[in-house]
């Protein structure tokens, strides 16, 4: 197995805490998207330029970009899709896995070994399925299983590695323009980060973390202020449930920086999620 990409993850810093964090990422590259992401990566700089404002607790109107997407799924990878997980009643997605919870139609999140840069087969060297659904259209859908839980509990491995986590997560897209998603937004939150996510309730599926980097406060479609570090606790449920108010159409391919032991193939595919009351304890 052999995987060609490019991958660049870089900051652009004002002072203190105030920075903005980006990344191209992907298998052909286009010298006018990284100039596209630039300029927009010194735009925001320039508001961080401005005076930080600091807003009261509370549940906001919110744009999570594709990287804020990629930390709620990715600390929802962490049992929440695997078969050992669920069979022994642990995963955060319990409820949903039981059929007592559902989210939004609109999401469907899939392990989609074609969407990234990793191979088709698992450690193990078992061949993976094209796709694996594990939330479809809202409903939680089927388990990734390693070749372990498979002889455990007597059904076929889908070549799931030992953690049971995706490896290629796909989110699919929704029916919003990002390109004009400040409009939408209209006043709220532009989040482009969140950090250090935790599980503050895990059989609620509830999570909490902190924003970072640009965290935009926006009034009327403009872009006003930077906002001072808030931490924000709230629900999967919630988030991508009776809260989202849609998907962007355009998708981020976000590739996994890590190098822990070997260069990591792992990536997520995902869109910006516009949310209302997203929810702010500090």
């Amino acid at each position: 197995f052999s995987t060609h990409s490019f991958h660049l993850d870089w900051s652009l810093y004002h002072e203190a805490d105030k920075a903005t964090k980006n990344g191209y990422a992907g298998t052909s590259w286009d010298g006018t998207e990284l100039t596209r992401r630039m300029d927009k990566a010194r735009a925001e700089l320039e508001v961080l330029r401005r005076p930080a404002r600091t807003i009261d607790p509370g549940a906001y109107r919110v744009y999570l970009a594709p990287s804020a997407v990629e930390e709620i799924t990715g600390l929802l990878s962490w049992g929440g899709f695997g078969m050992k997980a669920q069979r022994s009643k642990r995963s955060p997605l319990q409820r949903a896995v039981d059929g007592k919870v559902t989210v939004d139609p609109r999401v469907t999140i899939s392990e989609h070994p074609g969407a990234g840069l990793g191979p088709d087969f698992g450690g193990g060297g078992f061949k993976k399925p094209k796709r694996v659904t594990m939330v479809r259209e809202g409903k939680y859908a089927d388990a990734l299983i390693s070749p372990r839980s498979a002889k455990e509990y007597g059904v076929t491995t889908n070549g799931a590695g030992s953690h049971e986590a995706p490896e290629s997560l796909e989110m699919e897209a929704g029916e919003l323009d990002q390109d004009t998603m400040l409009e939408t937004l209209g006043t709220g939150i532009w989040v482009n980060n969140l950090w250090y996510l935790n599980y503050s309730d895990l059989p609620a599926c509830r999570m909490t973390g902190m924003t970072r980097f640009a965290t935009l406060w926006v009034e009327d479609g403009e872009v006003v202020a930077p906002l001072n570090v808030m931490r924000f606790d709230d629900s999967f449920y919630r988030i991508f449930g009776d809260g989202l108010v849609g998907l962007t159409k355009q998708r981020e391919l976000l590739l996994s920086a890590s190098t822990y032991g070997k260069r990591s193939t792992g990536s997520a595919l995902l869109p910006g999620a516009l949310v209302d009351g997203f929810k702010f304890t500090l």
